[in-house]
């Protein structure tokens, strides 16, 4: 295989909870036709998330949220890594966020069929190394439009 140069990375994730956070994006994608999150603190202990979304989700909708979550979990997803160059980013995959310095070879982590994003943290290698998902609360901002996610992995 061959070295790639690859930014500089300074954060120390938690594996579970860092892959729990690509998996929260794309179901918060498929859930609300939103964006991936704008506004995310991933810590051991618990963390939090930011979508902007279009209407205060019901209890049924967060409760789907949490079930979605568990479900893709238990299926044991392969977590995956892949290089390629920026100007062959896979369709769907935005180089909108990566940062101004990114290096020209950015690593894609996929999840199954599920998720593809670029990233360069850590991962569990599946889905079932993650635990369970428990969703701790939401909160809502209406002036926002903002739905934020509180959860924990156990």
């Amino acid at each position: 295989m061959e070295d790639f140069i690859l930014n500089e990375h300074h954060k120390e994730e938690y594996p579970p909870a860092h892959t729990a956070e690509h998996l929260l994006n794309q179901t918060m994608i498929r859930l609300f036709g939103c964006e991936r999150s704008y506004n995310a603190h991933i810590e051991r202990k618990k963390s939090k998330m930011s979508f902007h979304i279009d209407h205060k989700p019901s209890r049924q909708e967060e409760r789907e949220i949490e079930r979605r979550m568990n479900e893709l979990i238990d299926e044991d997803l392969p977590v995956t890594f892949e290089f390629v160059t920026r100007d062959n980013l896979p369709e769907g995959v935005s180089p909108d966020r990566l940062p101004d310095d990114a290096s020209e070879t950015i690593r894609l982590v996929r999840i199954g069929d599920y998720d593809v994003c670029p990233c360069i943290g850590k991962h569990v290698r599946s889905t079932s190394q993650i635990g369970r998902f428990e969703m701790l609360g939401t909160n809502w901002d209406e002036h926002e439009r903002s739905f934020r996610v509180r959860f924990k992995i156990v």
